[in-house]
């Protein structure tokens, strides 16, 4: 049945589906995976790097950075899906923060960007001739009104703000941890050991290393109010990592 209503984006099927939408969410779900956490002090994003080659040069920028992209001094992201799609969304939404900035002389508002993306993001599913995008993103920030914030959009234009969040391969059992160990009122060590315990267990690899993740944060300097963006080095990740691959392997030990 589906064959029949899958040629066009714009084409409802007798249930109300728009197949190539979904085909587009297949897609994401079979990419690497991605974790928001948000923090009181700030917002945590983490994601899956797949290496598809050892002969990659892993210091080349498109393969050191692949799934973390700062948008404006305030807002950051991660992505799951297309690179190629995700850059073209990247753009758009660095174009459209610098148009505010020119406009109105202060940043644009974190959800503000978020809709404005969305909105283009929806077209695509409404006119003849395009495609959706094959990527999801998760959108960390802060602004003055609602301070730190987490959102994530798909391919529909459909975004919705969270506390904690994972978009990916296998997104259902990462979000399954997720609830049964966020707390309200995580701080941001706690949420950054949170994201990587999450992957650890998501992820296909047996053991994380800094070769396979990435690992970002935003927060803020309460004394200049500055906005800082932080993406986790190999040195600096190293330990994390280790930590956490010897405490899943204690408890691995203990169910033995």
């Amino acid at each position: 049945m589906a064959r029949r209503y899958d040629s066009k984006t714009t084409i409802f099927s007798p249930e109300g589906r728009l197949y190539q939408v979904e085909y587009a969410m297949e897609a994401i779900s079979n990419a690497g995976a991605a974790i928001g956490v948000l923090a009181t002090d700030g917002v945590v994003l983490a994601a899956e790097k797949r290496i598809l080659s050892k002969l990659l040069d892993t210091s080349a920028v498109g393969v050191r950075r692949e799934k973390m992209y700062q948008l404006d001094d305030h807002v950051a992201c991660a992505v799951a899906g297309i690179t190629a799609d995700a850059n073209i969304l990247v753009n758009k939404c660095r174009l459209a923060a610098q148009q505010y900035q020119l406009a109105y002389q202060e940043p644009i508002p974190v959800e503000q960007l978020v809709r404005s993306l969305c909105d283009n993001k929806q077209g695509y599913t409404q006119f003849g001739g395009l495609r959706p995008f094959g990527v999801s993103l998760l959108y960390g920030g802060w602004d003055e009104d609602w301070g730190f914030q987490l959102y994530q959009s798909d391919p529909s234009g459909n975004y919705g703000g969270w506390k904690a969040t994972a978009i990916g391969a296998n997104k259902q059992a990462a979000q399954n941890l997720l609830k049964q160990d966020y707390e309200e009122d995580i701080t941001l060590d706690k949420a950054i050991k949170l994201v990587i315990k999450v992957l650890s267990k998501t992820m296909d690899s047996t053991t994380l290393s800094p070769e396979k993740v990435e690992l970002a944060t935003l927060t803020r300097n309460t004394d200049t109010g500055e906005v800082i963006f932080r993406i986790y080095n190999d040195t600096d990740l190293q330990p994390l990592l280790t930590a956490v691959n010897e405490e899943t392997q204690k408890e691995k030990d203990s169910e033995a």
